[in-house]
């Protein structure tokens, strides 16, 4: 979602935190603004729409060694250049930028910002005033800034500049990801390190009520209560080649042309020197424990869990129920006697899970994240870790993280099922070396995607159909077209569509219908004969082995089990075309952020 920069060292800060904005945009925003600081006071730009109509107005003649910048995915108020960060106080003294959401803005304005002028609708103005007002008091700014923050509910990740000060930037963390980079006679700060790799990989990473306070020399760590914390740094794992589109038009299609070499990469760091399935003794034991797992998710993590269930019920026999963080948080069933919550989540910052991760840590539940960033929020507060080894994913629609995600947890299952006694015919590493080649004989064949697309997604909705594991993968289709297509999408199991559905069934309505279980073969094959006899356009892909005639599409036969790695491809293939003939922004589609840090 928002994204924040600063820079504080010997160069001018304006093009490095541009540079780092651009390389926060996989985020998602709908504003931008940079503000710099130098002996004439600071310079404030900021634009609604994308890092490249900020640089159109950003003045060239403007230099400063100390800045800070900030992409913003409206919360409070519309998008709009007055909405968009940074924010300055009333005598223009104080810029901040922040990410999150204040709960108790309008307390603060009531208790002690009465009269005061505002010129957003924001929270974040009231930090900022807040703070000015703590200071014209007569307390020290970093006082103020403390202060302040002992006063905030909520989430925030802030950066601030003092006019009087050009020495120093003041940052702070709660919920939100922040990170403080250190290098040689400069250092920055970054939402995510991809933000400031060009500059250094040696971060210190903050956690929740924690202060920094930044100059070019140091970077001091301090408590609410002003005490300073001891913390190393650590290395970013992140080769600033694997953010690069390369010759790729989209990040979207280069992270689904991955998805072979991520499965194989799954393989090699999940197998030992035996072919054997390495993992954690601790989080083998814990699955080994528990009576019940719980997978907390939100969209595509939500859809992967939801196939992860039935690995683990079926294969280690372990029963598990998969629910959306957002509800659980404030809805949280009765548990079992000894559970174990297992976390999905790409970034490893979703503000959802978070939410739910705090709340059961409180009742002193075990907790395991699957993430594709280890050390991110999730990953680091949960008990144990399993990383999806996929590389940095920028489209904010997720593509090789579903699929990594789908294979992580089948290893998980496998490996708990023979930690058990539990005897298999189903090889993990094996079969998903042959998913590996599935996926890249599907990669090969983007003209035939692009077909389909063009000759079934005309409509303005579309229905995906499928039985059993299917139905799972048709959830994940639709949410793939829906978001960087617009087109209203919806994923059913073929069963329910003489439920309800089925009334919304018209002439040329085009239908996904997905068939690569042989149980249900045949079922679903008769819900295709229920929507084409009122008029449905339907598009059947199939398995190798159980197509018929009149099926569009066949994708290659892999293990039943695994299907949902290989049958989602031509879904993202299919929905990455509709979305670009239809003149879409399929990296970045309207309203939707890449890492969800609010609630």
């Amino acid at each position: 979602m928002c994204g924040i920069v600063g820079y504080i060292g010997n160069n001018d800060s304006k093009e490095i935190l541009l540079k780092g904005l651009e390389r926060l945009e996989y985020r998602g925003y709908d504003s931008a603004g940079i503000a710099v600081l130098n002996e004439d006071g600071v310079h404030v730009f900021k634009e609604k729409g994308r890092i490249a109509a900020l640089r159109e107005i950003v003045d060239k003649d403007v230099e400063g060694h100390v800045g800070i910048g900030h992409t913003r995915w409206a919360t409070h108020g519309v998008p709009n250049r007055v909405n968009a960060h940074p924010h300055r106080s009333a005598s223009g003294r104080l810029t901040l930028v922040h990410n999150g959401v204040i709960e108790n803005y309008e307390q603060l304005k009531q208790e002690y910002l009465q009269g005061y002028s505002f010129t957003s609708e924001t929270d974040t103005e009231v930090i900022v005033q807040l703070i000015e007002k703590f200071v014209q008091d007569g307390m020290l700014v970093e006082e103020a800034f403390r202060t302040t923050l002992k006063a905030l509910k909520g989430s925030y990740a802030l950066a601030l500049l003092d006019n009087e000060n050009e020495d120093v930037i003041l940052v702070a963390k709660n919920k939100s990801p922040l990170l403080v980079g250190l290098s040689e006679g400069c250092n920055v700060v970054a939402s995510d390190a991809m933000a400031m790799l060009q500059v250094t990989d040696q971060f210190l990473e903050l956690m929740d009520e924690e202060y920094v306070v930044v100059t070019k020399e140091e970077a001091v760590i301090k408590n609410l209560d002003g005490i300073v914390v001891e913390r190393k740094p650590f290395t970013a794992q992140i080769d600033a080649s694997d953010i690069e589109k390369g010759t790729y038009a989209h990040y979207m299609l280069k992270e689904i042309d991955e998805q072979p070499f991520v499965i194989r990469r799954i393989v090699q760091e999940y197998e030992n020197a035996d072919g054997q399935i390495k993992l954690d003794d601790s989080i083998r034991q814990a699955m080994l424990d528990t009576d019940r797992i719980y997978i907390i998710a939100c969209g595509t993590s939500y859809n992967a869990g939801l196939v992860g269930k039935q690995f683990l019920e079926k294969l280690a026999n372990i029963p598990v129920e998969v629910h959306i963080a957002s509800e659980f948080v404030y809805n949280m069933p009765l548990l079992s006697q000894k559970p174990l919550f297992l976390f999905i989540s790409q970034s490893g910052e979703t503000a959802d899970s978070r939410a739910v991760l705090v709340a059961v840590k409180k009742l002193g539940h075990r907790a395991l994240t699957l993430t594709n960033v280890p050390g991110s929020t999730l990953s680091r507060e949960a008990n144990y870790t399993l990383p999806l080894y996929a590389g940095p994913e920028i489209a904010v629609a997720s593509t090789k993280a579903y699929t990594a995600q789908i294979a992580v947890l089948a290893i998980l299952a496998v490996d708990t099922a023979r930690a058990k006694g539990i005897a298999l015919d189903f090889d993990p590493i094996h079969e998903l070396s042959i998913v590996a080649n599935a996926i890249e004989a599907l990669c090969d064949n983007k003209e035939e995607m692009e077909k389909i697309a063009d000759e079934y997604l005309s409509h303005r909705n579309a229905f995906f159909i499928g039985r059993g594991i299917d139905f799972y993968v048709c959830l994940e289709g639709a949410l793939k077209l829906k978001e960087i297509s617009y087109i209203q999408a919806e994923g059913f199991a073929g069963g329910e569509l003489k439920h309800g559905t089925i009334a919304l069934i018209e002439t040329d309505t085009p239908v996904f219908a997905l068939a690569t279980q042989e149980a249900v073969n045949l079922n679903i094959r008769g819900n295709v004969k229920e929507v084409v006899a009122r008029g449905a356009n339907a598009c059947i892909i199939s398995m190798k082995g159980l197509e018929q005639d009149g099926d569009r599409f066949v994708i290659p036969a892999v293990h039943e089990l695994l299907t949902p790695i290989v049958s989602v491809i031509p879904f993202q293939l299919i929905a990455y075309y509709a979305a670009l003939h239809r003149g879409c922004d399929v990296d970045k589609p309207r309203n939707l952020a890449k890492s969800v840090t609010v609630e």
